[in-house]
């Protein structure tokens, strides 16, 4: 009679069966079987414990109850081949849930070794597609693809198939070493990269900044030399406005056509000092000369009568001295 009741746990269910055929699924809490006429249905389970080291190592077992929570399929790594002929060792882990327990129990035999032996061809298919590089990088379009196909393939177990996980990929140990060759390789190229860049940033800089200081430069001599032009400019018109004044003078106090003889005597007597002081012993007067010079003494008489003392002994200083 003690088998008659059956206390089922939360998230558990029981498959009964009455004189050998499905009945019912039996939900938790306290259920009562006809002795002799119904039992539960008992199952094969396979699964995988880790020793102290990590080494998995499977066990297998019997039950008749089934669990509806989501479990975890993490069976050990295997050998795959890749497109390019290279041996991988890959570490896959499975969750899923059952959904329909009567599907679960009679739709497959041993549902967890079923899972684990789908889930190897699945990943063995998958990835004799790809190249090794391609394996590497591509773990996320690998679980999709497993997820997908391994869902399909198992619907009609009465499972839902929740996720797929690559827990790990390891190559053979002659191209983990390549690979790491490379990828230092690749790092020593991109720090080669970023220096050069650098240096280049640093030179462009350095050009920019002596083109700046060549154009103010430029500039500033630019400026200045704009500067010393209209001071000279300057000077000289201050300078030829004061000769005109005091050509305009001249003319004002000598007789009506004498101001050009005198300025002209004037600027003979200035050229007769820097010609003497040529290496020559000889110096050649023109002929006019003598006309000049009678010229300069006649203004000088008419200055003097005119009351410009001062200019007639400057002229006769400059007559003594020839």
């Amino acid at each position: 009679m003690a088998k008659a009741f059956k206390i089922v746990g939360q998230a558990e269910v029981l498959v009964v069966e009455r004189l050998g055929r499905f009945h019912r699924v039996a939900r938790s809490g306290l259920n009562i079987l006809i002795p002799f006429v119904e039992r539960p249905k008992t199952i094969d389970v396979r699964y995988f414990e880790s020793d102290v080291s990590g080494v998995k190592r499977i066990s297998a077992g019997s039950t008749s109850r089934i669990d509806l929570r989501e479990q975890v399929l993490n069976f050990p790594s295997q050998p795959v081949i890749t497109k390019d002929n290279v041996t991988i060792d890959i570490d896959a882990v499975i969750y899923y849930r059952v959904a329909d327990p009567q599907k679960a129990t009679y739709a497959v035999q041993n549902l967890p070794y079923a899972l684990e032996t789908l889930t190897r061809t699945t990943l063995r298919n998958i990835v004799g597609e790809m190249e090794l590089d391609q394996t590497l990088g591509s773990r996320d379009i690998i679980n999709k693809r497993m997820r997908e196909v391994i869902e399909e393939a198992s619907i009609g177990w009465g499972v839902d198939v929740t996720r797929v996980e690559l827990q790990s990929i390891e190559p053979p140990r002659d191209i983990q070493q390549s690979m790491e060759l490379q990828m230092r390789a690749e790092r020593e190229r991109r720090a080669a990269v970023t220096n050069a860049e650098a240096g280049k940033r640093a030179a462009i800089l350095e050009a920019e900044g002596v083109r700046e200081s060549q154009v103010r430069r430029a500039e500033g001599e630019k400026d200045a030399a704009i500067l010393r032009a209209q001071g000279l400019a300057t000077a000289r018109l201050a300078m030829a406005e004061a000769e005109a004044a005091a050509i305009q003078k001249i003319a004002s106090a000598l007789p009506e056509g004498q101001a050009a003889m005198y300025l002209l005597g004037t600027k003979y007597l200035e050229a007769l000092p820097i010609l003497a002081q040529g290496k020559g012993s000889t110096i050649f007067l023109p002929a006019e000369a003598a006309g000049v010079m009678g010229a300069i003494g006649g203004l000088r008489e008419l200055i003097s009568r005119t009351g410009q003392n001062s200019t007639a002994e400057e002229l006769a200083a400059g007559k003594s001295k020839i």
